[in-house]
Parts: structure tokens; sequence; C-alpha cells
């Protein structure tokens, strides 16, 4: 009895220690989601601005030119975890991958963590490159630095010179929902390049450059694919904390449901203990109740053995 209450002393304490390692995992989580979540509203605004220069590029030199996709080799980005604890996430990501490199005619791959890039092997896919993601919201401009280096040094080898870029990511979807989409950045959506033609300038201040055509639209372009990528990342690494903070707190449940089960359980055999013992005193005492017989009864026969011991002779 003693050793079982010693194991189960050992399993809670190591349930609750278990559970002070999931709470701090889920205390990070939401800790490291929120500056993420920032960083991906801050970038919109960045979004807009090279909007507005597309804009103003439109008004001054026309429509923007068109390329086909059906020659540009193919380049698709997925970005994933680098670390565990956050469920299929990755999984999930994988097969959203896979449905759209299919659809694509020999495409490149480059992957964005280590967990994705497992996770992608399991869809029979091999990445280009793998890269590390971002350790804070701070390196998110170093990543997408990175890809954009990527791209350039995959468009100047291809043999069309004409790249086709996608990302595959996981985004925030309303009622706390995470929902995996695929977005095209090269070429440039004609919807939105068409809507630039069709909208009116607002502002009473006429656009000026003083850059080369070619030299602008090439900066442009290059600043939409930053601000494009710089959000999928910020918006994957907000899905990704929030997807670990999930599991978390599911952890943290049934710990808590363990935790309950060992301390009843202790407290069951505590009792057993305990009346086990009381049964045992209870035993001895009655065991040496019939020995103190025999001498009460030899007391009363003989009362006078006693005082006759103490009469002077």
């Amino acid at each position: 009895m003693a050793q079982t209450l010693e194991r189960l002393t050992n399993r809670t304490d190591t349930m609750r220690s278990l559970r002070s390692i999931v709470r701090t995992m889920k205390t990070m989580s939401a800790i490291n989601a929120l500056p993420y979540e920032q960083a991906a509203q801050a970038i919109e605004a960045y979004r807009e601005t090279t909007l507005l220069g597309f804009h103003a590029f439109v008004r001054n030199y026309g429509p923007l030119p068109q390329t086909s996709a059906i020659e540009a080799q193919p380049i698709v980005i997925v970005f994933g975890s680098d670390h565990g604890l956050c469920g299929n996430y990755n999984e999930i990501v994988a097969e959203k991958a896979k449905q759209v490199l299919d659809r694509l005619h020999v495409p490149k791959v480059i992957c964005i963590g280590a967990q994705m890039e497992d996770a992608l092997f399991g869809q029979g896919i091999s990445p280009e490159s793998t890269l590390l993601p971002p350790a804070n919201a701070d390196g998110l401009q170093r990543l997408s630095g990175r890809l954009i280096g990527l791209l350039d040094q995959m468009r100047t080898t291809s043999p069309a010179q004409d790249i086709s870029v996608t990302l595959v990511f996981t985004k925030r979807a309303p009622h706390a929902q995470h929902l995996q989409v695929s977005k095209t950045l090269l070429p440039l959506d004609p919807e939105i390049a068409a809507g630039f033609a069709d909208k009116p300038w607002k502002s009473r201040s006429l656009p000026y450059f003083s850059l080369p055509p070619d030299t602008l639209l090439a900066a442009l372009i290059r600043s939409y694919l930053f601000a494009e990528i710089y959000g999928a990342a910020a918006e994957a690494m907000v899905t990704e904390n929030a997807a670990r903070l999930a599991r978390m707190q599911q952890a943290e449940r049934s710990v808590d449901d363990q935790l309950e089960g060992l301390t009843a359980e202790m407290r069951s055999v505590r009792q057993s203990e305990i009346t086990t013992e009381l049964l045992d005193i209870i035993i001895g005492f009655e065991a040496l109740k019939p020995r103190d017989k025999p001498k009460r009864k030899n007391q009363q026969r003989n009362p006078g053995c006693v005082t006759s011991q103490h009469r002077k002779p």
C-alpha cells in the first residue's frame, strides 16, 4: 500500500510539473502572437501606399504591362512553422500546397520552417530551398528581404527570364477560425491593374516622378512583393501561435482532469491506509485483552492474598 501511495505521489508531481510547462507555453503563445498581429496591421498601410504608387504610375504612363504566366517559371512559397506543439498546422498547409502544385507545370518550392519541410516531404514534395521563420517580429523584414533575393536569383536563372509567384499560408478568418489560402503575386492580378486605370485620382496634387518608368515600375513591384510576403509571413506566425495556444489549452484541460483523478485516487489510498492502521491497532488491543482476564479472576477469588502480604509477622 505504501508503494502504491508513493507511485501516485510521483505521478501527481510529474503531472503538476507538466501543467506548469503547458501553462508557460500557453502564455508564451499568447504573448508572441501580439507583435506579429501588430506587424500585419502595419504592413497593410505600407501595401496601400504601394498600390497608390501603382495608381500614380498608371495615371502618368498608362496601363501596366501584362505578362503571361504560361512560359514563366512557377515558384510557390509555403509558410509553416519551425517548432511543433501546434497540432496538424503544417500538415494542413502542406495539403493546400499539394493542391496548388498539381495545377502548375514543374514548379519550384521555397519552404519556410523545418516542420513545414517534413510535412511537404510527407506529400511527396521536395523544396528547392528551406528558410527559417522569424524568431520575432523584427525578423519578418529579414525573411521578406531574403525571399525577394531568392526570387531575383530564380528569375535570372529561369530559361524564360520570368517567374510566377504564389504564396501558400494560413490566415485568420471570422469567428476565431483559420483558413489555408493561396495567393498569386506575379503576374499582377489583371483586375487590380484594370482597377488602377478606371479609378479616379482623389488628391488635388498630381503625382510627379524623377525616376525612369522602367526603374520606377521595378521598384514598385519589389515593394509590392515585399509587402505581400511580409504580410503573409506575419499572418502565418499569428495563426501558428494561435494554433499552439489552442493545443496548449486542450493539454491544460487534459492535465487538470488527470490531476483531479490522481488526487481522488490518492485520497482513497490514504483513507484505506489509515483504515488499515486503525484496524491493526484495534486487533492488537483486542488480542491483549484476554491476557488480563485470568489475573483479574484470580484476584477476585483470593482477595485476602494481597492484603495478607502487608501484615506484620
